[in-house]
């Protein structure tokens, strides 16, 4: 496939949902025990899945005509300090290999170790230059979970040094406390596609719902959330609910009937 092809296998009519299930390596969270009936059981409404490389090369067959974004690196949250962070393990040739149609890494900009971060990340996207792999940044400031500094102005830049150092697509967090039109002004400095992430189980679908309307309101192309699905009591009814407020514009009031709906 072409980088186009690639991409196009990603975002189906130029929007995505992303289920991120590479979190077995990095976050020590319960969800995950049984990822190849999850994948059965969400595929449906799911676009591309997030995985380790373990997890990919055993998932073929499930995964037939979905996007497969292979992680480069394992986040380490067990640490903290200059200990945590983002570790090299794979590259664009591994992707290669194993017919992913794209590469995901960690890019920590204000973090303790974030001169290690960044040249990971722009190694990633150097060899891809060669290569038809687009490169997803995922890019946070300070680092995993840092809530009270996902401010507008630290996400603001987070997201552009992601597009400034070469990522196909960015993958971030909704600014904590921001409008729509604050992170509408974030995404529109960014000339290449943003993704949002979900971070932890909010154990609370109105917020989630909100949360991803707004993103798409202010022209986010898409979702890439994980724990709240997987760790939802119905991924099922979740997962349908996120693919209808992606790709049928749906409201959060909409997809909460929705989740009612498939009781």
């Amino acid at each position: 496939m072409t980088r186009e092809e690639n991409l196009e296998t990603i975002f189906r009519d130029g929007r995505t949902v992303i289920l991120p299930i590479d979190h077995g390596v990095a976050i020590p969270v319960p969800g995950l025990e049984t990822p190849f009936k999850l994948i059965e059981s969400v595929n449906p409404y799911v676009d591309c899945y997030v995985m380790n490389l373990g997890l990919a090369m055993r998932s073929v067959d499930l995964t037939q005509g979905k996007g497969i974004c292979l992680r480069t690196d394992v986040y380490n949250v067990r640490t903290t300090g200059a200990g945590a962070g983002s570790i090299p393990v794979y590259g664009v040739d591994t992707a290669e290999l194993i017919g992913a149609h794209a590469v995901m890494n960690m890019l920590f900009p204000f973090a303790e170790n974030e001169d290690e971060s960044i040249q990971a990340s722009a190694d990633l996207v150097q060899a891809s230059l060669d290569s038809d792999v687009p490169v997803i940044l995922e890019t946070l400031p300070y680092g995993l979970g840092q809530r009270d500094k996902y401010t507008v102005d630290n996400v603001r830049f987070a997201v552009r040094l992601a597009a400034e150092l070469g990522a196909d697509v960015v993958k971030t967090t909704y600014p904590t406390g921001a409008s729509v039109e604050e992170f509408k002004s974030i995404i529109s400095e960014s000339y290449v596609p943003v993704v949002v992430l979900g971070g932890a189980a909010m154990g609370d679908d109105a917020s989630l719902f909100k949360m991803v309307e707004d993103s798409m309101k202010a022209g986010a192309a898409g979702i890439a959330i994980g724990r709240n699905v997987w760790q939802h009591p119905r991924p099922v009814a979740v997962a349908r609910s996120l693919h209808a407020l992606v790709h049928e514009e749906a409201s959060a009031l909409e997809a909460l009937a929705l989740m009612k709906e498939a009781l």
